[in-house]
């Protein structure tokens, strides 16, 4: 054997050629002999660049289950896909535009469409390869696309569905605007960031109101009060005229329990159309909403000499002003928190805008009761609790976004009165409502609506095959970050749409830190390459280096000189391999007539080992058992068993050297499939050259 392995493990000489052997075994496609299924629904990465270190901790997790329950026995699928991604590709390649000193602002929809879908198509081909270099033994055959036809297909019979059912509104509501992106978003998209600003006193009439957005003065319709506040109770009900630097207004006293009698004055301004909790305060008191801040944070016509002007400009002007009317009475610093885009980091602004809403408070009660039910297990357990008390205060979903890359609403509206109507179909030519001339919506759906129907959509949901035989499927592993984004409406959706949950078990992990343990980013200069991990290490090296003291839930420091000792680890496989199978040539590896009682005592002791890592792995304790194996491969097979069979090997008693033989096989066959779904490429490679390529040890059978 030693003309065959050489001194080290090169990784570099054996993966590309190891994935070929499986990819074209036809192994990674469910086995028709197998009778309980296993499936795992790939979580589609966003088409929009390379894999990093977080999508390579979600394949290695996943493969590692893959592989093991294959191994056990079960009609294994692990369906692979790539998302759109929706806003967030889009905003990856407005950036590109930038660089080409291009915007998308003025560029035909449908060509800029086409300029994306070909960007993201190209990404989509580069990643998937990628994640062919991590060892992912999923079913290429079944792999899917958000934008496929089929799955569009079913996104839009779930449309028409929420319509039917009275699930589904286009409702004229408060939403969060990026003035820079164009685009609403739904609550979960929204970052709240905690700065500090200044809260302005400004005179109105017999009030003095506290504020830290001056430049929505010309949009209040009301002064409200705590209905217990005393101070306030002779005004309540009457109507007061005040003085602004464009003239003056007559505004309504309410009493609303929402105001906090201890913040400022305890009087508050109302300003439906540019504040959330005063939107709401406007709904109850039916007051109108006055819209003075455009969709570019601007402000409009209605304010005067300060048209034109961006918020903070206006807001300085402004300030200006009332200081010489004598308007301003003091100015605080304010703690608090403010509503910031995820992407660019701008505040948003609340608007009213038209938008499309699902009803979620009766959707979410079914996921509830499912959950409290038990019929999803949560990994770690706290996830539980955590979506619960979402689920349990969810509001509606504004699922329309103003962009162009996704999959269009299949809707139209009103120019007369308004109104949408969802329309899968395309036969409606004029308003049910009011007769009135009617449009195609413009918008597209929020990427998570799509993204919530995935496990059956790609199962071909309701009489494929694969929909009857995987689904609920068994597993969704993915990060503890979109917990709410995608896993929560994924239960939602799947009950909704089927009736049924769509996975058994959520496995969560956390984050991939660097080194020191800091969020990776492109800014602070600290981010990994797993690719880069790969090719100096290998990929055995990193997979098991992710693992290893990774438990559920809680981030992972990432450094290089870990995944190098995994590197060293490779090589101690390697050459243990070479060792055994130069001096077990000939043997079959069958139980000879009779072991010596200290190999026997080893045998029965690898063999406890062994039962417990497979009790770790059925028990979702992948972190567990990768370094239960690690150390007995190490320190007790390599280190203690190998160099006591070196002297025996040496002695004359050949009934002992056939014994010895026996366990040295026997371990490191069994070693190798215990190590397979962690390390695949070197335990692979060792399996072929010890069995001449006539099997294959990604099937082989797992040895408990």
């Amino acid at each position: 054997m030693a003309n065959v392995f050489d001194k080290s493990y090169n990784h570099k000489e054996h993966e590309e050629k190891i994935y070929l052997l499986w990819e074209q075994s036809g192994a990674f496609a469910p086995s028709k002999d197998s009778q309980k299924p296993f499936c795992i629904i790939m979580p589609p990465p966003n088409a929009n660049g390379d894999l990093h270190a977080g999508h390579a901790l979600t394949l290695t997790i996943e493969d590692i289950m893959t592989r093991y329950n294959r191994m056990r026995g079960r009609k294994t699928l692990w369906l692979p896909g790539a998302d759109h991604a929706g806003f967030e590709t889009q905003v990856v390649y407005e950036k590109e535009l930038e660089r080409q000193g291009r915007s998308r602002f003025g560029m035909d929809k449908k060509a800029l469409y086409d300029e994306i879908l070909s960007f993201t198509l190209s990404n989509k081909e580069n990643m998937e390869a990628q994640t062919k270099m991590l060892g992912a033994s999923c079913d290429w055959s079944r792999k899917k696309f958000t934008l496929d036809s089929d799955i569009v297909k079913i996104v839009y019979q779930t449309f028409q569905k929420l319509n039917n059912d009275g699930l589904l509104y286009r409702g004229k509501r408060m939403v969060s605007w990026c003035v820079k992106h164009q685009t609403s978003f739904s609550d979960l998209e929204v970052v709240d960031r905690e700065q500090t600003d200044k809260l302005y006193y400004i005179e109105y009439g017999p009030f003095v109101v506290a504020t830290v957005r001056p430049e929505t003065i010309f949009g209040d319709v009301a002064v409200a009060v705590n209905p217990n506040d005393q101070r306030y109770a002779q005004y309540v009900g009457k109507e007061i005229e005040i003085k602004n630097p464009i003239g003056s207004l007559k505004l309504k006293i309410i009493a609303d329990e929402m105001v906090d009698m201890n913040f400022g004055t305890g009087a508050l301004k109302i300003t439906p159309a540019h504040d959330p909790n005063d939107f709401l305060i406007a709904e109850r008191h039916n007051l109108s909403a006055v819209d003075v801040i455009d969709q570019y944070g601007k402000l409009n016509e209605k304010t005067g000499q300060y048209s034109g002007m961006n918020r903070e400009s206006a807001r300085e002007a402004i300030i200006e002003d009332l200081k010489k009317m004598k308007l301003l009475k003091k100015i605080e610093d304010y703690k608090h928190s403010v509503p910031t885009c995820y992407k660019c980091e701008k505040i948003l602004e609340p608007r009213i805008m038209p938008q499309w809403f699902i009803k979620m408070k009766p959707l979410a009660e079914r996921a509830i009761a499912a959950i409290e039910q038990g019929k999803i297990i949560y990994i770690p357990e706290h996830y539980k609790k955590i979506t619960l008390h979402w689920l349990n205060n969810i509001i509606d979903w504004n699922i329309s976004r103003q962009i162009v890359w996704g999959i269009p609403i299949p809707a139209k509206l009103c120019d007369s009165c308004g109104d949408g109507f969802a329309d899968i179909e395309n036969h409606i030519i004029t308003c049910p409502k009011c007769g009135g001339a009617v449009s195609q919506d413009q918008d597209t759906f929020d990427t998570w609506f799509s993204s919530s129907q995935w496990p059956f959509a790609v199962l071909h949901y309701p009489n494929g095959e694969d929909f009857k035989t995987f689904y609920p499927t068994d597993v969704m592993e993915t990060a503890g970050e979109i917990i709410f984004f995608w896993v929560a409406r994924m239960i939602i959706m799947g009950l909704y749409a089927t009736g049924d949950v769509p996975f058994k078990t959520v496995y969560l992990h956390g984050l991939v830190l660097d080194a020191k343990g800091r969020k990776m980013s492109k800014s602070k200069g600290n981010v990994i390459n797993q690719l880069d991990l790969t090719e100096k290490f290998g990929t055995d090296a990193l997979r098991i280096g992710l693992v290893v003291g990774n438990t559920p839930g809680t981030s992972l420091a990432l450094s290089e000189n870990k995944i190098k000792g995994y590197k060293h680890f490779a090589n101690k496989i390697w050459n243990a391999a070479r060792f055994v199978l130069s001096n077990t040539a000939g043997s079959d590896g069958e139980k000879p007539p009779l072991l010596t009682s200290e190999d026997q005592k080893t045998l029965d002791e690898f063999a406890a080992a062994a039962q417990d890592i497979t009790y770790d792995m059925d028990n979702f304790r992948f972190y567990l058992a990768a370094e239960k194996i690690y150390h007995y491969f190490w320190h007790t097979f390599a280190d203690k068993i190998i160099e006591n069979a070196k002297t025996c090997l040496k002695a004359d008693n050949e009934r002992d050297k056939v014994s010895s033989r026996h366990v040295l096989r026997t371990i490191l066959e069994t070693s190798l499939k215990i190590l397979h779904p962690f390390m695949p490429f070197v335990t692979e490679t060792i399996w072929q050259e010890m069995h001449r390529g006539k099997r294959m040890l990604m099937v082989e059978k797992w040895p408990t």
